[in-house]
């Protein structure tokens, strides 16, 4: 990727960040604010705003998000040191969030996949994930090679989320049990084989 491609990309990751920041503000400040509203809050313009969300819904269903997303400090109390165990802690956190955000969150990846195939030129959904899983392996990082912890940290990511609840729940059609229990065990097994 060019210097000038990526500088585009990241500007349109903060552009994005910034409204979905805003949003959040307006919410836990009280009410259902316009786009308009969230547009002049993250200083830009309606016309930008629409480029990023399709509607008002979208980004308020996504602000959301931002709004109940665990942080480090609320998933890693009590800290462990153990590596597979931290990283069932971020699953926990995650799955908890999204079982009580369903509704919101299924509609956030719905406008997502919405706007992917109508071919619209918008930046990726904010990664929230990614933090997490790297908090949950930093003290212990060093017990793996670079690559190897990257590849550990991308391998969990594929199992937290609103996306690993959809497989879950409604392609195995599992209940919620028994999908905390795969998640546990795939954990176990990836954290196993990034040590061999």
């Amino acid at each position: 990727m060019a210097d000038g491609d990526r500088s585009r990309a990241n500007q349109k990751r903060r552009t994005r960040k910034d409204l979905l920041d805003a949003a959040a503000r307006l919410m836990k400040a009280g009410g259902k604010p316009s786009l308009e509203e969230v547009a002049e809050a993250a200083m830009v313009s309606r016309a930008t705003a629409y480029r990023y969300f399709p509607s008002i819904e979208a980004l308020l269903a996504e602000a959301s998000v931002d709004v109940v997303f665990p942080t480090p400090a609320q998933v890693f109390d009590p800290p462990s040191h153990d590596v597979a165990r931290r990283l069932q802690q971020v699953d926990q956190a995650l799955h908890d969030m999204v079982l009580a955000n369903e509704a919101p969150l299924r509609l956030m990846l719905a406008s997502t996949l919405t706007e992917a195939a109508r071919g619209a030129d918008v930046p990726a959904r904010q990664n929230r994930r990614s933090p997490l899983i790297e908090a949950a392996l930093a003290p212990m990082r060093d017990q793996f090679a670079p690559d190897v912890a990257e590849k550990l940290a991308q391998a969990v990511a594929l199992l937290v989320g609103v996306e690993s609840m959809i497989v879950f729940k409604d392609v195995l059609q599992l209940d919620d049990a028994r999908a905390r229990e795969v998640k546990r065990w795939a954990i176990e097994a990836l954290v196993r084989g990034a040590r061999s």
